[in-house]
């Protein structure tokens, strides 16, 4: 299964979390992409779900040589969450990652601050919260959003993504209480691979797409 774009894989993740929907399994549900990339699908499901489009920023914590290699991420004013295998595998420690979740930490609050645009973030206790990304690689920055949401005392966690490797669905099985992927391809390298157009997001896409299907 390959995807279009962004909003093409949107469509049909959103038309199975529909059916969800539909049979009582998403009760009162509230839709929080994971930006940049996330946006894009989320503002597809969120308008199948009938709800507003919201955000949660992560930021990945890459290996220092490496910075697309997500060793870990952190989650609003969370700790970070490290995959303690990458770190074994690439002989790291946290304290070697320290100026990397300082610059990180730095960007996802000066994102947090352009994207909500002062607005409070959405109240999510006893709700059914969709997390949705383009895709789930190490699943990294799931767990980190993941972690971050449980102990605001959500009614349901599910996790949606349009592909991911099956070895990173697997483990976030463990995090949230449904884990939905439309492909889940043996020969897995990236998430990029399964998208014919997979540009970057820019900020003002995300806000576009906040202004245009978020909360009123």
């Amino acid at each position: 299964m390959r995807f279009r774009d962004r909003r093409h894989a949107g469509h049909e993740l959103a038309a199975l979390l529909r059916e969800r929907q539909d049979a009582g399994a998403l009760p009162d549900p509230v839709v929080l992409a994971l930006p940049r990339g996330g946006v894009a699908v989320g503002t597809e499901v969120a308008g199948a779900l009938g709800v507003p489009l919201d955000v949660l920023v992560v930021r990945k914590v890459g290996a220092p040589a490496h910075e697309e290699f997500a060793v870990g991420a952190m989650a609003g004013d969370g700790v970070p969450v490290y995959d303690d295998e990458s770190l074994r595998s690439l002989g790291l420690s946290e304290a070697d990652l320290a100026p990397v979740v300082e610059r990180e930490r730095a960007e996802l609050l000066r994102r947090e601050r352009l994207y909500r645009q002062g607005r409070p973030a959405p109240d999510l206790r006893g709700r059914t919260v969709v997390v949705v990304d383009d895709g789930l690689a190490t699943g990294a920055t799931a767990r980190a959003a993941l972690r971050a949401l449980r102990v605001r005392d959500p009614g349901r966690l599910v996790l949606a993504a349009p592909v991911g490797s099956p070895q990173g669905v697997a483990a976030l099985r463990t995090e949230a209480d449904e884990v939905i992927c439309l492909h889940e391809p043996a020969a897995f390298m990236a998430v990029g691979q399964w998208y014919d157009t997979f540009d970057q997001l820019t900020d003002e896409e995300v806000l576009r797409a906040l202004r245009e299907h978020g909360h009123p």
